[in-house]
């Protein structure tokens, strides 16, 4: 990736106003419709599309830098737009692999077309392997899935919604089926979403109520638990992998307005610049030393995806601790860069106190720390008596 240069998908004028944009729109709570229509006019939706397709035919660790860049300018807006990718990347996964199951992703991100990810359900421990949505089959093969799901990032504008509920009645019952539905009116989308941070996420609770998948939309009918099925294999590595990205764009922000910030303030005591105090100098470096150590991981970890590198039971402990890794590492670096700044960052106006809430979310998704650590447990140990 030595001569990929992320600058032509996301151009710094581009990147700036996105920036520009990022404090009024915590602030409102409001999703970013501006950055959205911003960044589908420049092709990014479909940075993972192949070019036969009309997309840019870029690999996960190109994306994974452009996630970190993005962030960096608005973390919530790199979230929200991450789940879209999440959709696009697992159909490159299986793509890849010859599976051709999600062609109408891809067909639908280079046509503009937003997709969002309907996974979470409130108490679902078991995310991608179980569900507590119903998915009833319907005579021309399609599914009617009625339930809750939670943290829906691109509520208020995702045109298809890729979801998993469970099928209970078929002769081969359970199976777990994903797939994707439309919006319609048997979506209905709460207007709940008022967190601490990654405000402009809004990703809203979704009720469905019958919301049906067409036959052709139906991509998969499993049955409940761990599987080694490719799709569920490129949900899990894509959205660990772009979730690390962000939120390491986030750790790289915060590192650089640390390094601004103790270069700009003066001590009243020495009459130095606080860059110059041993102190501050040595809590940069272990933010810098932090920071530093995710990009290898990331880069690694895209590389073996898009290789098709078989890490076999090790896989899923990999990718929950790239995750885990880069969310740790992240609100770390940031609670530095709090310190480094002063009481000023403590202010709701401080973009460091936004960086400081919004990096808090990490901790929300999926791995999350116990989830982690019980995966690698597994993978190392076996499963616990």
């Amino acid at each position: 990736m030595s001569d990929f240069d992320p600058a032509r998908f996301l151009p710094n004028d581009l990147l700036e106003r996105i920036r520009g944009r990022a404090a009024a729109v915590d602030g409102a709570n409001a999703f970013p419709d501006d950055d959205l229509a911003e960044l589908t006019a420049a092709g990014y939706l479909a940075v993972l599309v192949p070019e036969e397709l009309g997309g840019a035919g870029l690999s996960l660790g190109q994306v994974s830098l452009l996630q970190q860049r993005l962030a960096g300018a608005a973390p919530a807006t790199a979230l929200a737009v991450n789940m879209h990718l999440v959709w696009t990347g697992v159909a490159k996964v299986l793509s890849d692999r010859g599976d051709d199951a999600l062609r109408f992703v891809q067909e639908g991100a280079a046509a503009g077309e937003v997709f969002a990810f309907g996974i979470s359900e409130a108490g679902n421990d078991l995310v991608l392997f179980g569900s507590d949505t119903d998915a009833a089959p319907q005579p021309d093969g399609g599914y009617a899935f009625s339930g809750t799901k939670i943290f829906t990032s691109l509520a208020p504008v995702w045109d298809q919604l890729g979801l998993h509920g469970l099928d209970t009645t078929s002769p081969d019952a359970p199976r777990l089926v994903f797939a994707f539905v439309p919006r319609t009116d048997a979506v209905h989308t709460r207007d709940d979403w008022d967190t601490v941070g990654m405000r402009g996420t809004q990703s809203r609770t979704t009720e469905l109520r019958g919301a049906v998948a067409p036959a052709d939309r139906v991509v998969r009918r499993l049955p409940p638990g761990p599987t080694p099925d490719p799709l569920v294999f490129g949900i899990f590595s894509v959205f660990e992998l772009m979730l690390a990205s962000v939120y390491t764009g986030v750790a790289r922000r915060a590192l650089d307005l640390a390094v601004e910030t103790a270069r700009a303030r003066t001590s009243k005591k020495t009459g130095r610049t606080y860059s110059q105090d041993p102190d501050i100098r040595w809590r940069v470096a272990e933010m810098a030393l932090a920071y530093d150590a995710m990009l290898p991981q990331l880069e690694t970890v895209a590389r073996d995806i898009d290789g098709g590198v078989d890490h076999g039971g090790l896989w899923f402990a990999k990718l929950s601790g790239l995750k885990h890794r880069a969310v740790v590492s992240a609100k770390r670096v940031v609670d530095d860069a709090m310190l480094v700044a002063g009481g000023s960052s403590y202010f709701s106006r401080s973009e460091l106190g936004r960086l400081y809430r919004d990096v808090i979310a990490g901790m929300f998704h999926p791995s999350d720390p116990e989830s982690a650590h019980s995966t690698v447990a597994t993978a190392w140990l076996g499963p616990a008596a």
